[in-house]
């Protein structure tokens, strides 16, 4: 029984030392070779070879000359509404007083020229208790 409480002793662990430090070798500066181009003047000459084919069976397209006409300017004024803010936005509902905002107006008796369009009718109407609106 005594040989089986043996103790298997394991070699130690060697110390890495200057002298078995293996160091990367130095690079090399690499020169640069001149590459060589022919893979792709091959290819380009076969491309050029093929457009100035497709250049000769194409056809002139005979241009047509016509005078060219001054255009008319028409001279469309945009509808445009002169809103006005009359009451005060304070203590109003927050989509009331964002609306507001939208349309531009900042303090009573700010006036503004707007485009007459469906949205800018939406949100008038929407806040109309507000505000004064002239064609």
């Amino acid at each position: 029984m005594a040989e089986d409480n043996k103790t298997v002793k394991t070699p130690a662990k060697k110390v890495a030392t200057k002298s078995t430090v293996k160091k990367a070798p130095a690079k090399a500066v690499a020169t640069k070779k001149p590459t060589t181009k022919k893979t792709t003047s091959v290819k380009t000459a076969g491309l050029k070879k093929a457009s100035a084919k497709a250049v000769a069976t194409k056809k002139p397209i005979a241009q047509k000359t016509t005078p060219k006409t001054p255009k008319k300017k028409t001279t469309t004024k945009k509808n445009t509404l002169s809103v006005t803010l009359i009451k005060s936005f304070y203590g109003r509902l927050p989509a009331h007083r964002a609306t507001i905002t939208g349309l531009g107006l900042k303090r009573i008796n700010h006036s503004v020229e707007l485009a007459d369009t469906p949205e800018i009718r939406g949100m008038i109407n929407k806040v109309a208790y507000l505000l004064k609106v002239e064609d």
